[in-house]
């Protein structure tokens, strides 16, 4: 959503009524589990579909269409959950495994640690030649060696600390899969090149003949879509649909990533890898002050802190690019 200038703040929402309608239909229905993940995603997205017409047919604020989908869908999860406020998930069932127990052999983990940097070299290599090809100006062969090395170093070095114990869940794994899949959308294709030039200016995007309310629907489409498995693996790591999911600061920390990661609150700039570099590092706040056996009051701070900095740095760099444009 902040790729076309937009917010979704029923993340959260989403995300815990997904594993509360999974917990109704596997758990209590009986459903075929893979059935019910499927249904769960359906109407995350039937949910981004409903935020879309509101914004594009009666032109509400994203904020305020979805600060209410926030509180209707909480209501639902509620609703669905019933009085006794949670349902278990079967202990041994493949899903649960999935996001409690299986993790990758070393030998998968340390081989795919490699190919994000192996991407960026091949990337990187193609596009600075295909720049030289036109004439344009194009970053040196060793700057991309250099920081496809630097990438593929510090991954490497945080596989071989994580495989010194249990080793890299395929939990995460997944998750990089969906991170790369959607860097590759949002710039290798017709349908992401047009997601940033509806955020950078969505009138000059119309006059150029993109189909602006359908950019601004797949958007909220996708952004609930997304949140729906991220409820339904917190489910599976928990083993556990329960009131308490989905809230707390899952909202404002699913927005603070994207942004601590580079993907600026104006539209326009960004890319999946943001999401994931600031999981990153929302993480590593939380993980080593937890080790430190600091409170979690300095969590929010410090995580506040790095957020306000973030948005300073992109906001500086947005008035620097204006000022050179009207120069």
């Amino acid at each position: 959503m902040l790729m076309v200038g937009e917010i979704d703040l029923s993340i959260g929402s989403v995300s815990g009524f997904s594993s509360a309608l999974l917990g109704v239909l596997w758990v209590n229905q009986g459903w075929p589990v893979a059935l019910a993940i499927l249904a769960a995603i359906v109407v995350g997205g039937l949910i981004g579909l409903l935020y879309a017409q509101l914004y594009n047919r009666f032109g509400m604020p994203s904020f305020v269409a979805t600060l209410a989908g926030l509180l209707a869908v909480l209501g639902l999860q509620l609703y669905l959950l019933g009085g006794t406020g949670s349902i278990n998930l079967p202990y041994g069932s493949p899903l649960v495994n999935f996001g409690q127990l299986l993790t990758m052999p070393a030998r998968a983990s340390h081989a795919l640690a490699a190919l994000p940097g192996l991407a960026m070299l091949i990337t990187g290599y193609r596009t600075a030649a295909r720049r030289r090809t036109a004439g344009l100006s194009a970053h040196s062969l060793t700057g991309v060696i250099l920081r496809a090395a630097v990438v593929t170093i510090g991954l490497e070095l945080a596989v071989a600390y994580l495989n010194r114990a249990r080793g890299v869940p395929w939990m995460f794994g997944l998750f990089v899969v969906l991170v790369v899949g959607m860097n590759y959308a949002l710039t290798r294709t017709q349908w992401g090149r047009s997601m940033t030039a509806v955020g950078g200016n969505r009138e000059a995007a119309r006059r150029a003949g993109i189909n602006v309310r359908a950019i601004y629907t797949s958007a909220f489409v996708f952004c609930a879509m997304f949140a729906s498995p991220g409820g339904i693996l917190a489910a599976s790591r928990l083993a556990s649909a329960s009131q308490q999911a989905g809230t707390g600061d899952v909202n404002l920390n699913a927005i603070a990533a994207a942004v601590i990661g580079g993907t600026s609150l104006f539209g326009g700039r960004g890319s999946a890898y943001s999401a994931l570099l600031g999981v990153i590092v929302i993480q590593s706040i939380a993980s080593g002050l937890t080790l430190l056996d600091l409170s979690s009051s300095l969590r929010y701070m410090i995580t506040g802190g790095v957020l306000a900095i973030a948005v300073i740095v992109d906001s500086t760099a947005r008035r620097s690019r204006a000022s050179h444009g009207r120069a």
